[in-house]
């Protein structure tokens, strides 16, 4: 059985925090001193404890951990939505020992500032670990049980729907964004910090409409308390078949899930690289860590790197066109 120790390091101004965890692991029989690992890993998560991506990291490296017989430090360094730590990654010694978990918000982040202190040359794709399907949720002060009904109500009330995000740049915001381009309906943006007050908010009225995961809002769905539209994904989740997605809804092309992977500094051995993916794609796979993913609301993955490379040059491009037509930046 692994354990989990932790250990927290604050800055005198409190401004700064890093949390990290290790996956121990029980003794491994004595390896060459050129092979890898020889040491333990360590795996920066660019946001606070118990987001999508540290959830993923934590459930997945457990796994991975036990498998390569060496502990891995999962560190938590937050701020300017990830690229504080995806850049401590890009400038780490590129020896199979620092990894970086992002989510969608490292290909958006290309868009969203204008001056960066990393470039995707800086870092290598290694492997996607899990999607995070966006649910449409709606309250229930918006005559809508559908996308349709929501669109010809947005239609002949103009300027009266609002669509709540977890914050400006975030992938529910940029997914809402290419809603309000794509149907042509006029909604304010709302950010709120995080996703946590988007629920509340859309079950007083605060807000119209919001794309979010469905493992919080689902339960007040089904109590009557708001309403899902759709899923902005390729597939109808499995949990609720009965949900459409947004192409169903009459919105060709438009799948935007959310997703967390995993990058390593550039020059990273490719066979360090291969390995690693690897050893993910096997913890995704297995059984109980494919359940405790699904039940958070992920669908687990575990692609080779190209894989990953193509869908973080196709977000890119995505989130890039709906940067610029919606005239967002976060400098």
């Amino acid at each position: 059985m692994s354990s989990i120790k932790r250990s927290t390091a604050r800055t005198a101004c409190g401004m700064a925090v890093a949390i990290a965890s290790v996956f121990a692991v029980p003794a491994a029989p004595a390896m060459a001193a050129d092979a890898w690992p020889a040491k333990p890993i360590k795996v920066i998560v660019p946001y606070t404890p118990g987001g999508s991506t540290d959830t993923v990291s934590r459930v997945v490296f457990e796994r991975v951990a036990q498998s390569l017989g060496q502990p891995i430090i999962i560190e938590n360094k937050p701020g300017a939505n990830s690229t504080l730590g995806v850049g401590l990654a890009a400038r780490s010694a590129p020896d199979g020992y620092t990894f970086v978990s992002v989510l969608a918000a490292y290909s958006a982040n290309m868009s969203l500032y204008s001056k960066l202190s990393y470039k995707p040359s800086d870092l290598t794709p290694v492997a996607e670990m899990a999607e995070l399907p966006l649910f449409l949720f709606a309250s229930k002060k918006v005559p809508a049980r559908t996308v349709g009904e929501l669109v010809d109500y947005g239609r002949k009330h103009p300027d009266t729907l609002t669509f709540g995000s977890s914050g400006v740049g975030s992938s529910a915001h940029l997914t809402g964004e290419r809603l309000v381009m794509e149907s042509k309906v006029r909604m304010t943006h709302v950010p709120y910090n995080g996703s946590a007050p988007i629920l509340p908010a859309l079950v007083s009225g605060e807000v119209s409409v919001a794309f979010d995961p469905l493992l919080v809002p689902m339960p007040h769905v089904k109590s009557g308390k708001i309403n899902a539209l759709a899923v902005a994904s390729a597939k109808r989740w499995p949990g609720e078949p009965n949900i459409p997605t947004m192409e169903e809804s009459g919105f060709p092309g438009f799948v935007m899930s959310s997703w967390t992977g995993l990058l390593a500094p550039a020059s990273t051995p490719q066979p360090i690289i291969d390995r690693m993916a690897k050893e993910i794609a096997a913890a995704t796979r297995s059984p109980d860590v494919a359940r405790k993913l699904t039940e958070l609301g992920f669908i687990p993955v575990g692609s080779t790197p190209e894989e990953f490379r193509k869908l973080i040059e196709r977000d890119i491009t995505r989130y890039d066109q709906i940067v610029k037509a919606g005239k967002i930046t976060l400098d």
